[in-house]
């Protein structure tokens, strides 16, 4: 089917950087939510990373290294929204952890209607997400796939395989290759409600995920459990609620 760039209810976050890369806050354990205290739309800017702070930007795995390949799979949860600014995403990428871009394919969930919204959607980061227009739910399972041909090229690949629909495009990027991820990630630092997501089969550069020892790190209270054979599920539990509503939404979403 067709891509559509969203309509301008999007945020918008900048300094991919340092908001992403470092993924977490100044001096503080909690992320602060975007645009608190502001009538108009803001930028998020994060710290460098520190291991002493337990909660970030991104949740999941992330690996440091040289990579080109990033496949993997994951359950879309059931979710329930708390808030009209709930909006977060699993995706599968290269970048973003030390670098000024990222490389990614996933799939929103989007509580500004009242009641959860999905669509799919890839990103060339610092370029807004595209979404495609094929339907996605609750239970279905998704399997992300990122390629890098080493000359700035890169494929992105998305398949529904409970529904059977695969989208795929080639984008070029001047870009690093300097990261590989499994996240999830909320661009209003406000997550909605869910049980359990289930990560699996992720695979970087031909081998096992575990082989390359990613870090774990919480986002808004989920924690990844522990990675075995590139499986892991993210769950509650984590230091931070996973509720911080902003006080605005931003203008335009970047992940």
């Amino acid at each position: 089917m067709g891509t559509r760039i969203r309509p301008p209810r999007q945020f918008r976050r900048t300094n991919r950087a340092r908001s992403a890369a470092a993924g977490l806050l100044l001096a503080a354990t909690v992320v602060a939510p975007l645009g608190v205290g502001t009538a108009t739309a803001s930028a998020a800017t994060f710290g460098p990373y520190n291991a002493h702070i337990k909660d970030s930007v991104w949740g999941g795995y992330v690996a440091q290294g040289s990579f080109t390949r990033i496949t993997g799979s994951w359950v879309e949860p059931h979710a329930t929204c708390n808030s009209s600014n709930d909006l977060f995403a699993p995706w599968v990428g290269i970048d973003g952890y030390g670098s000024e871009t990222v490389e990614q394919t996933g799939v929103q969930t989007d509580c500004s209607s009242g009641s959860p919204q999905l669509s799919a959607w890839y990103e060339m980061y610092p370029a807004q997400p595209i979404y495609w227009d094929d339907p996605v739910s609750e239970g279905d399972s998704m399997t992300g796939t990122v390629v890098s041909d080493g000359g700035g090229d890169y494929t992105l690949t998305l398949t529904d395989n409970t529904r059977g629909w695969t989208e795929h495009t080639t984008q070029n990027l001047g870009a690093q290759n300097v990261s590989a991820e499994a996240i999830i990630e909320s661009p209003t630092q406000s997550y909605p409600s869910f049980d359990r997501l289930d990560f699996s089969g992720i695979s970087v550069d031909g081998q096992v995920f575990d082989a390359y020892n990613p870090e774990p790190l919480t986002s808004g209270g989920y924690s990844p459990g522990p990675l075995r054979n590139g499986a892991f599920s993210m769950s509650p539990g984590g230091n931070s609620p996973h509720t911080s509503h902003p006080a605005t939404r931003p203008s335009a979403i970047r992940y």
